[in-house]
């Protein structure tokens, strides 16, 4: 292993572990298997999870009151900046759209969507400024600054003003040891740990309930469908700030049997049962960075409706089906995927291309990028 002059800034981890910690652990993972090595810096509560995926690097832990957000993000401008003196990196990445001013020169900083200027009503407001001020800064004073596709780069050079140096494209990667396609053991205890009957089908959401996820659309359509055979929408994911949304599922609650069922959040083992055990897995967002949830979602096999929107087909190409995210035609989609024969060649060959290609993104291949733009700072 080759240790790099690079700290990792971990301390931006939140507390269900989705989002960016998917990004966070996913790169450490790829950085040590190509060989590298880094220092990084993670709260308390996260540094044993770290060390089990990725036990090469060097952990430093960061003060226990960084739990707290505002804490955290003055320590970011006060503490970090000391730690990278300490440690001797030349090179700090913050991985979540913050940095420390003083040292924007010696960092490189993620930006993972450009949504708050491109759709700034799928956030609240407070978010809007905050994002919007630390991608302007971002893009201005630090060293270099990377994106999880070619979509959010063009919407960044569109919205939110010329960038001093340009963003590398890093496609984020899937974890093969846990998104794959599950076994029929694995299927079976979803069912049983859930309340569904042997062989009954289910139709999945995964991801934050938000505007631009269309949940409610997501659920008119489905009620639309109007079968009592058509199986059951079974929603997992973060409560967000989606009002429409949030009532219809905590109305639903979770009751086996019920039309539509909101699970909450599922452990990280459940999800390629809850993924590639599903009748058909459906992602009607309007706005993504990446689409991380449709990758997963391809590499457990799934069959996948989603939309043609900013980033998705970069991620999803030939291997899923695509919508508009309103509910007439997700209504019409999703009939189409459920009148196919569950075992016919029509699904399986969308579920083989699905798979196929989602081998294709890995952790690795993420780091390859960063460890350019770290290399670019060593020689700078």
């Amino acid at each position: 292993m080759q240790h790099l002059p690079v700290l990792v800034d971990a301390t931006s981890i939140p507390p269900n572990r989705g989002g960016v910690a998917r990004y966070i652990s996913g790169l450490l993972t790829g950085l040590q298997e190509a060989g590298s090595t880094v220092d990084v810096v993670v709260k308390g509560t996260d540094l044993a999870w770290l060390r089990a995926l990725a036990p090469e690097h060097r952990y430093h832990q960061a003060p226990g009151w960084t739990a707290r957000r505002p804490a955290r993000l003055v320590w970011e401008q006060t503490g970090l900046p000391a730690l990278l003196r300490r440690v001797g990196a030349t090179t700090l990445h913050s991985p979540h759209y913050t940095f420390p001013v003083i040292r924007a020169s010696r960092t490189v900083v993620t930006l993972h969507d450009a949504t708050f200027f491109s759709d700034p009503a799928a956030h609240a407001r407070t978010k809007v400024a905050f994002f919007r001020t630390w991608t302007r800064l971002a893009r201005r004073f630090a060293r270099a600054t990377v994106a999880p596709s070619a979509a959010t780069v063009g919407e960044l050079d569109r919205l939110a003003g010329t960038a001093r140096r340009p963003t590398a494209v890093a496609h984020l990667g899937v974890d093969a040891a846990v998104f794959h396609a599950p076994s029929s053991a694995e299927v079976t205890a979803f069912r049983h740990a859930h309340g569904l009957g042997d062989g009954d089908d289910w139709i999945a959401f995964l991801g934050t309930v938000e505007p631009r996820k269309r949940i409610p659309e997501l659920i008119a359509a489905h009620r639309a469908l109007g079968d009592a055979d058509v199986p059951p929408l079974l929603v997992a994911g973060g409560l967000g700030w989606d009002d429409t949304a949030v009532r219809e599922l905590r109305t639903a609650g979770d009751r086996p049997g019920a039309p539509l069922r909101y699970l909450g959040y599922l452990p990280l083992e459940e999800l390629r049962a809850f993924l590639g055990g599903a009748r058909v897995v459906v992602y009607p967002s309007t706005a993504e960075g990446f689409g991380l949830p449709v990758l997963e979602a391809m590499a457990c096999r799934a069959d996948v409706l989603t939309t043609r929107r900013l980033a998705i087909p970069e991620v999803g190409g030939d291997a899923v089906t695509y919508t508009e995210p309103d509910a007439d035609p997700i209504r019409a989609d999703l009939a189409a995927l459920l009148a196919d024969d569950p075992d016919g060649p029509a699904r399986t060959a969308r579920r083989d291309r699905a798979a196929a290609r989602a081998a294709g993104f890995t952790w690795a291949a993420c780091a390859r990028v960063h460890l350019g733009l770290y290399a670019a700072g060593v020689a700078a």
